[in-house]
């Protein structure tokens, strides 16, 4: 009798344990978060926010900045997401035009650069880092090409490159959409698809990943990817025999950025989430592998990273390039989409 008792209670005690834990995990609240940061920086901002905001539980939906973008323009009032984070803020303009998001302004708004967030009151978007053009050269494959080392976008249009130069496609990528706004901010419309044409002829394929083409130049499958200056600095880091080179003419950038979809039904651990995102602690994860961030005075200078990067970035119209993505897009795939990697 003892015994079926002593059994009866451990039963007892493990259901409730179990009804316990049940209560626990139903109590978390699931944050949809749509994101474009690079999938092996994920679980590292997840556990930093979630280890003193246990009773939320961050759901990462990640794909590439265009792919994500258009994914909520689709969604637009139905879609599943509570925030969007680490995307390029001229999507984040371009959402805050059609009334996607919730204007909100996080504790700590104050410290960030006001070059890098929303102007109003209550900022509809707020920049995290910056994420900046550049090429990455593989040095044995371009030696084994005899290509000589560019230092100039104008470079690029050379014959000896043919066939030799990845870039990200502008409509999927928000790396290849800065690229090609940039260049038509710098030398005005015309000249930039004069030189896009001229590109065009020395391009082997066109990524749908704004980090890919640096990682096929690391890998020997192109000499030269248009890429981004933190993906070349961080597989340069690993070994990667790879040249970050910023070209002299101007670099085009954007910002990794944060907003609260409207429609979310959990907007209060939204707002937790984007607390967080502009502390310090955030502030120096973003700095890990980015050099601009968006609290002055935190970043430190990031190894493999060329200073002159720094110092040829363009102004930037955000506006503009929101404004008229769509058009510059259409247009693009009519001149270029033929070389796209299939999706």
């Amino acid at each position: 009798m003892k015994m079926q008792l002593s059994k009866s209670l451990k039963y007892a005690l493990c259901a409730a344990t179990l009804l316990g834990w049940s209560h626990a995990a139903q109590a978390a609240t699931k944050l949809t978060v749509y994101t474009a940061v690079e999938p092996e920086e994920l679980q590292g901002f997840k556990a930093a926010f979630e280890k003193n905001n246990s009773d939320i539980s961050i759901q990462w939906v990640r794909d590439s900045t265009g792919i994500i973008t258009a994914k909520l323009l689709a969604e637009r009032e139905n879609t599943k997401a509570d925030v969007v984070w680490g995307v390029a803020a001229t999507s984040l303009l371009m959402l805050d035009n059609l009334g996607m998001l919730e204007g909100y302004a996080p504790k700590g708004l104050d410290k960030v650069n006001a070059l890098y967030r929303d102007s109003a009151d209550a900022p509809a978007w707020v920049g995290q880092r910056a994420w900046i053009a550049s090429l990455c050269v593989n040095t044995i494959e371009s030696k084994k090409y005899n290509l000589p080392m560019p230092t100039s976008w104008q470079d690029l249009t050379n014959p000896v490159y043919k066939g030799h130069i990845v870039m990200p496609n502008p409509a999927s990528s928000g790396t290849g959409f800065l690229d090609v706004s940039s260049w038509m901010q710098i030398w005005g419309e015309d000249k930039a698809w004069e030189f896009m044409d001229g590109l065009h002829s020395n391009i082997g394929i066109y990524t749908h990943s704004g980090s890919k083409p640096c990682k096929m130049a690391g890998k020997g499958e192109f000499p030269i990817g248009i890429s981004f200056a933190y993906k070349g600095a961080q597989l340069k880091n690993k070994g990667a025999p790879l040249e970050v080179i910023a070209p002299k003419e101007g670099l085009g950038w954007d910002l990794e950025s944060f907003g609260i979809i409207k429609t979310s039904k959990n907007i209060a651990a939204a707002k937790r989430f984007a607390d967080w995102s502009v502390s310090t602690e955030a502030n120096v994860m973003y700095n890990q592998g980015y050099a601009v961030v968006a609290i002055d005075g935190i970043a430190k200078p990031v190894k493999g990273f060329p200073p002159e990067v720094i110092t040829r970035m363009i102004k930037n119209d955000f506006a503009w390039a929101a404004e008229n993505r769509t058009r510059i897009l259409k247009k693009w795939e009519n001149r270029y989409g033929s070389k796209s990697a299939p999706k």
